[in-house]
């Protein structure tokens, strides 16, 4: 049968042929790392790594690692019941300076439907907290930032589900979430759980507002990655750079997903 865009097994062999020609690197140091703001995206699955130990205090150290200025968190909730965080926030503050987006309505819970937005600077409004469609409890996080008296920045915060037909519904609703698409600097962070690429994807949808997808960066899973699951997408070109994993011995065990980083330039 005769498949369009990018088949499975070519993906494949292309992320482990890159994979070998990089070394296991840890965030640069704020000395080196490119201008912009720093954003990330990591879904930390439920604080359990590969060793399918549940360990808070790695998660919060490979945060520290990255050193975001914003970091969208995915799966930091548990998923029933009372929905409560899995992380100490405070410590995460003390630590790293950054701080939750406020959301509403949330229990003993981190964020909305797992996702959770932090900050280290500026100041938050507009903040909407979106359910998304399919069978799957899926949400995302939509909030402002002012990041200083002249520059605002829009940040939608989402996972996505793990049916194609669902992430085609979902991914629409993230494009009615957008009025147009120059009315603000925008970007989308998240586990889209969509390795597809070319018109098999489930994400060409968002080509209207957020143009073609960027590079794809394989994340998962973390000890040998092979799919680009998790996403940074701006609805402005050249608005992104140095899109790239987070891939250290540390990231490697601490979540099936490795970290997803990138620079913004307003």
């Amino acid at each position: 049968m005769q498949r369009t865009g990018h088949s499975f097994p070519a993906s494949v062999l292309k992320s482990i042929r890159d994979r070998k020609k990089q070394k296991a690197k840890a965030a640069p140091s704020e000395g080196t790392r490119p201008a912009g703001t720093l954003v990330a995206s990591y879904n930390v699955h439920k604080c359990v790594g590969v060793d399918r130990k549940f360990d808070p205090e790695r998660i919060g150290r490979v945060i520290r690692e990255i050193g975001p200025d914003v970091i969208a968190l995915q799966e930091a909730d548990n998923r029933f019941g009372d929905r409560a965080g899995l992380l100490d926030l405070l410590r995460l503050e003390l630590e790293t300076g950054l701080v939750p987006v406020p959301v509403s309505g949330n229990g003993k819970g981190h964020g909305w439907h797992g996702n959770v937005l932090l900050f280290k600077r500026g100041i938050v409004r507009n903040v909407h907290q979106i359910k998304l469609p399919g069978l799957e409890p899926r949400g995302a996080l939509v909030a402002e930032i002012d990041l200083d008296e002249k520059r605002t920045l829009r940040i939608i915060a989402a996972h996505l589900g793990l049916l194609r037909r669902s992430r085609s519904e979902q991914a629409r609703v993230v494009l009615e979430i957008m009025n147009r698409p120059d009315e603000k600097p925008t970007l989308l962070l998240g586990d889209l759980n969509e390795w597809r690429l070319g018109n098999r994807s489930a994400l060409n949808t968002l080509h209207t507002t957020f143009g073609p997808a960027p590079p794809a960066v394989p994340t998962f899973p973390s000890s040998l990655p092979l799919l680009s699951l998790d996403r940074i997408m701006a609805n402005r070109h050249g608005m992104i750079s140095t899109v790239e994993a987070h891939d250290t011995p540390l990231s490697r065990v601490a979540s099936d997903h490795l970290p997803l980083t990138g620079f913004v330039r307003l």
